[in-house]
């Protein structure tokens, strides 16, 4: 009879390059560039949609936000894309999760914490 060994790992090599992170998204994102109003502490920020889901969404503005900040807006989302009648308005609360900057562009995602759909 013989005895194996469990196989130790092998040693890690500090100049191997570091997995990558794994993104966990607990809602389906629909690309949907809508314009939209941000206000937060810093007044009212023009800034367009990149993509929206059920508990958030991507903007793309023309400053930096801040992590943590609690902001407002305003969509109008598309009929078209509801299978509804008309448009339909949706005011929403929520709060900066994550900012970066490239070639002069700021995106800003946001979690959707609260929302209503405006009586038209």
């Amino acid at each position: 009879m013989s005895s194996s060994k469990p196989e130790m790992p092998a040693p890690s090599n500090s100049s191997a390059p570091p997995k990558e992170r794994q993104e966990v998204r607990c809602a389906v994102r629909f690309p949907l560039a809508l314009s939209v109003k941000v206000e937060g502490e810093q007044g009212e920020i023009s800034a367009l949609t990149r993509n929206i889901s059920a508990s958030g969404v991507l903007f793309s503005l023309d400053r930096d936000l801040r992590v943590g900040l609690a902001i407002e807006f305003s969509m109008r989302m598309p009929h078209a894309f509801l299978g509804s009648p008309n448009d339909v308005m949706v005011h929403c609360k929520g709060r900066v999760v994550r900012c970066s900057t490239s070639h002069n562009e700021h995106l800003a995602a946001a979690t959707i914490d609260d929302y209503q759909f405006a009586v038209q």
